[in-house]
């Protein structure tokens, strides 16, 4: 898989427009998009998405003086900012160990922001192989929804996509972005830059029933958010979706579909269905944070969501 479009300069510019405070460290040996997220009573911590990036292979060598830099930095501008702790959610195993042996203080914590496990379909494998390695009944609801006329295209209708994705988040107990972000998304990765964002719905009888944002990165494309109708449910359309998004990846070149998080207690349905797909499991080390303000991280992590 490519590097984590979070990491990239495009994804910061994306957080800045959206009215986010963000910087970026860089000294080729660490690198870190940094982003601000007020909370409430005045409040606010530093986020590091799927980050820091090290180079591993200097690692190995030791980056002692790079990682006290790195450390130094970032609570130069937590200090600056009044924030309550330093989120880092590293991508990488050999990282966190770097970062806990070479002097970096930071508590492993539940409370992530990005997915700590996914699922990722190898789009090299032949149709016939993945055909093969999806779950029974995904074969079949992918063939029942054909039978029943479900058709799948490209879209630029953020609110139709947005009004389903209310529903989903009802049923699911999730909460969603307004709608204004979407449309952002769309029009801020709407070009052929590094990022590229796209959504695909599916309709039955001219009715939109499901849809899907995707971002393209690299040879990756990432299933970042996901709706569908629940009164439609059995026309099964979510199937077919994603099973012909997965082939016009496959012919467009692209390596990889990372279904962007699984967790069988907090979304036991949308992760069966993701893992039916028959993808390869991720697992990503966990969500660490540096304290700041001992007394209001606590409070924060406390507070009901």
């Amino acid at each position: 898989m490519d590097r984590p479009f979070l990491q990239t300069l495009e994804w910061l510019a994306f957080q800045k427009s959206l009215g986010r405070r963000v910087w970026r460290l860089d000294d080729r040996f660490i690198k870190a998009n940094i982003i601000r997220h007020d909370v409430r009573l005045g409040q606010n911590f530093l986020y590091v998405p799927y980050g820091p990036e090290l180079n591993l292979d200097l690692a190995r060598q030791g980056l002692r003086n790079e990682v006290t830099h790195f450390r130094d930095a970032l609570r130069g501008i937590a200090r600056e900012q009044g924030s309550m702790f330093i989120k880092l959610e590293p991508t990488h195993d050999v990282a966190v160990e770097l970062l806990l042996r070479n002097g970096v203080k930071m508590k492993k914590t539940h409370m992530h922001i990005q997915p700590m496990r996914t699922t990722v379909v190898d789009l090299t494998q032949t149709d016939d192989q993945l055909l093969d390695k999806l779950h029974h009944k995904h074969r079949y609801n992918i063939n029942l929804a054909e039978r029943k006329g479900v058709t799948v295209e490209e879209s630029r209708d953020a609110e139709s996509f947005w009004k389903l994705l209310q529903s989903t988040a009802e049923h699911d107990k999730f909460r969603s972005h307004p709608m204004l972000y979407y449309k952002k998304l769309l029009n801020f990765f709407g070009g052929d830059g590094v990022l590229r964002t796209r959504l695909f719905m599916a309709h039955f009888g001219g009715v939109p029933v499901a849809g899907v944002l995707m971002m393209e990165h690299g040879t990756t494309v990432h299933y970042l958010h996901g709706a569908s109708d629940r009164e439609h449910r059995g026309v099964m359309a979510p199937h077919l979706l994603h099973w012909s998004l997965i082939k016009q990846y496959k012919e467009r070149g692209f390596g990889s579909y990372d279904f962007w998080g699984i967790d069988a207690k907090k979304w036991p349905g949308v992760s069966r269905f993701k893992l039916g797909f028959s993808g390869n499991l991720v697992e990503y080390p966990g969500s660490f944070d540096m304290v700041m303000k001992g007394f209001w991280r606590w409070l924060y992590n406390n507070m009901p969501r």
